[in-house]
């Protein structure tokens, strides 16, 4: 396994699901051993972690068009994602 030296902390959101997709990969192929294996896995988890932080933090970001009576733009209030 090439482990990659970047952090992942210091990761863009494509860079770190272009990480974790080549871990699944190597995981599917099942030709790296078990402590390799393992460790992949470990990282796998953190990826997919990091990159679903970021997911959470750009939605919380975006906001909703609010429309008046007229259905006219009136406004925005934060997304929460229930509608």
């Amino acid at each position: 396994m090439a482990e990659d030296p970047q952090n992942i902390s210091d990761m863009s959101f494509e860079e770190a699901l272009r990480a974790l997709q080549q871990v699944v990969r190597q995981l599917e192929d099942g030709e790296v051993p078990l402590d390799q294996s393992i460790a992949l896995y470990e990282r796998g988890e953190k990826l997919r972690a990091a990159c679903q932080a970021r997911l959470d933090a750009a939605q919380a970001r975006i906001e909703a068009i609010v429309l008046d009576a007229k259905g006219q733009p009136s406004g925005t209030k934060p997304f929460d994602g229930s509608e």
